[in-house]
């Protein structure tokens, strides 16, 4: 798996201005709204649509659904134009193309699952996010093995479950995720976020990065 030159990070489950301005300020590039009803960081897409104006350019509003009816995503699309939709359910390949959007398909990781088979039945989704597999949906704040992932994967990866501050570079020196996604691990409580535990996850995600980019330039000076 090549690692990219940055990082991306994803901050998920969002519910109040202020946590928007907190990623925001941390330097997320990504912000999750769950329209999910049984979620305690659920909203509906007239709250989302809320606060997804509050986004600058260049940070993507990302939409989390769960086996949703095709009219609830469509209003959501409507709500915010520009939303990048997340499938975390059931939802076969022709439910998550139908909207003509960029879509992420979530991947509930446990020992058996063919994660290769997986990313060529979702061929067009623009990124696997690879999160644990509890019962229900959702990763439920719980970290996977991360062994489990195959070495050379066809899609881009997003690492999630179980992130926080405290083993985002560890993840992201052993898994090299295109993005990485966090949400229970920057709350305060459930659907209430910590700007502070915010900003230091996405300090951890440039320290893994300086040190991944680290040996390249200590072999470049060694060549020159």
């Amino acid at each position: 798996m090549q690692h990219p030159q940055r990082t991306r990070i994803k901050i998920c489950g969002l519910t109040r201005e202020a946590d928007v301005d907190a990623a925001v300020e941390a330097g997320a590039d990504a912000v999750g709204f769950v329209f999910y009803a049984a979620s305690p960081r659920g909203l509906t897409p007239q709250r989302a649509a809320v606060l997804a104006r509050q986004l600058p350019p260049f940070v993507t509003p990302v939409g989390l659904f769960v086996n949703a009816e095709p009219a609830d995503v469509a209003a959501a699309c409507e709500r915010i134009p520009n939303l990048l939709l997340q499938f975390h359910g059931d939802e076969v390949p022709d439910a998550c193309e139908r909207y003509g959007r960029p879509y992420l398909r979530a991947a509930r990781m446990s020992p058996g699952f063919d994660l290769l088979h997986f990313a060529a039945r979702y061929a067009t989704a623009s990124a696997l996010l690879l999160d644990a597999f509890v019962e229900g949906y959702g990763g439920g704040g719980k970290v996977f093995d991360w062994s489990l992932i195959p070495p050379s994967v066809p899609r881009p990866v997003v690492l999630s479950g179980g992130l926080t501050p405290a083993n985002v570079t560890d993840g992201i020196l052993q898994v090299r995720p295109w993005a990485v996604d966090v949400s229970s691990g920057v709350e305060s409580a459930k659907g209430i976020k910590d700007a502070d535990a915010i900003r230091r996850f996405c300090v951890a995600v440039r320290e893994a990065d300086a040190r991944v980019a680290t040996p390249k330039l200590e072999q470049r000076h060694f060549l020159t």
